[in-house]
């Protein structure tokens, strides 16, 4: 198996035969339905369980039908050292199933803060007093801190075979406000960023046999006109590509940032998946079954994006 983590990630895409991903966001009100939490109580370990128990049963959904799971730790920081034991469990259990793992953890400092967070998220430690800590394969990164903020993460991922996607223009509505302020000179921020991250990526030693960086952006599907013109500039870098789904990206939309064999871009869906037992249309057809109502979910975003592709060829 290739070390180098675009690579990997080439080989889970073409397995997979999907750029499609999965955006673990658990929220506990929303799974509480589905998920038997000990006796309904609202307890931090109770609920931390539950979503714990959720993820689990998600990822055991995904595997056979994805490349590759995103987990937000935000959803599992708020339980504090349970959320945090949960996160780092559900991670070991998608890489058993040959699932890569992205931490969506959108760390953003510097110097020696930087480097920490780094080491603290992509580093695998093994310790004497602690059972193996498996990492994720990747992280994303706020790199609005400017190089200082992204070289300690981009070098700590090289160093152990793993990538970092850098925030560059994000799928919020607002993103524009402050993403697309422009200098004297016309060039809006996240082309700047941009320009940053690329600065970084290209430099031979993180880029692996198949000419792709390690180092690469986080682009929204939200805004096709204003973010197409970084897929053709920056046409070596992975995209993670946000939105698609509950944030009103379609595959069309998405589907752009795309080569043929559908590499070059991971496109993300969270909730439309992880909550798809709300959708009547799965109602009606599973009840219940809440875990079948997710699979076609994942079945059906995977056609949308292979017709997509179809019709784009």
């Amino acid at each position: 198996m290739p070390t180098h983590f675009s690579d990997r990630l080439c080989e889970a895409v073409r397995e997979k035969a999907t750029p499609l991903i999965i955006g673990l966001d658990p929220v506990y009100e929303r799974i509480k339905p589905v998920i038997n939490a000990e006796n309904d109580i609202t307890a931090l370990s109770a609920e931390a369980n539950a979503v714990y128990k959720f993820g689990s049963q998600i990822i055991n959904i995904a595997a056979p039908l994805v490349p590759a799971i995103k987990i937000n730790i935000a959803f599992f920081e708020k339980y504090l050292w349970k959320g945090i034991e949960a996160y780092y469990n559900l991670i070991a259990e998608a890489k058993e199933l040959g699932l890569m793992v992205i931490g969506d953890i959108k760390r953003g400092d510097i110097g020696h803060s930087a480097a920490a967070y780094a080491a603290a998220h992509l580093a695998d430690i093994q310790r004497d007093e602690l059972e193996e800590v498996v990492s994720c394969d990747a992280v994303t990164v706020n790199g609005y801190t400017g190089l200082d903020g992204i070289q300690p993460f981009a070098q700590q991922a090289l160093s152990g075979g793993k990538g970092i996607f850098v925030l560059v223009r994000t799928s919020n509505p607002s993103a524009a406000e402050i993403q697309d302020f422009s200098d004297k000179d016309g060039q809006k921020m996240y082309e700047k960023v941009a320009e940053i991250v690329n600065n970084i990526a290209e430099n031979s030693e993180y880029v692996g046999k198949n000419g792709y960086s390690c180092v690469g952006m986080v682009v929204g599907g939200t805004s096709p006109d204003t973010t197409s013109a970084l897929r053709q500039k920056y046409d070596k870098i992975w995209f993670l590509v946000p939105g698609f789904g509950a944030q009103g990206a379609g595959a069309v939309d998405c589907i752009r940032f795309c080569k043929p064999d559908g590499t070059r871009a991971l496109i993300n869906a969270s909730r439309s998946i992880i909550y798809a037992f709300e959708r009547e249309e799965y109602k009606k057809q599973f009840g219940d079954d809440w875990k079948r109502c997710v699979e076609q979910a994942v079945i059906d975003a995977k056609m949308l994006l292979s017709n997509a592709m179809q019709d784009k060829l």
